[in-house]
């Protein structure tokens, strides 16, 4: 048999995935878009966010903006969070709780470069 050995990954669109169709607790991968969050993700970064992450002090994170979803710093500032570019070019996003946070970056790599793999937990 030619899959023998193989795992199969079903790809679902991000509709159904949102009506429930992908275990919500799962990482999943990502691909970076934009220079928001240069230097440290580039565009064309694959980066893996494990949804039930702890979203602390510093952390990247996913979250939900008003336009979509974002990779972001989290940064606590003067007893209020924020979601902040490394980019200067983007300004900082207050948000007032973490409800907005669906994940935490735990790696991010180039496609095509083993050697570039970086790992954001231990």
């Amino acid at each position: 048999m030619p899959n023998e050995g193989r795992r199969i990954v079903p790809i679902v669109p991000a509709a159904s995935a949102a009506e429930g169709d992908c275990a919500g607790a799962e990482p999943f991968a990502l691909l970076v878009l934009g220079d928001s969050m240069a230097p440290e993700f580039a565009d064309g970064d694959v980066i893996v966010v494990e949804p039930e992450g702890l979203a602390d002090d510093g952390a990247f994170v996913v979250a939900q903006a008003d336009d979509g979803w974002t990779l972001r710093q989290l940064v606590r500032a003067d007893g209020a969070w924020q979601l902040r570019a490394l980019n200067p070019a983007y300004p900082p996003s207050p948000i007032a709780d973490l409800a907005s946070v669906r994940g935490v970056v735990i790696q991010k790599s180039r496609p095509g470069r083993r050697s570039t793999v970086k790992r954001y937990i231990e």
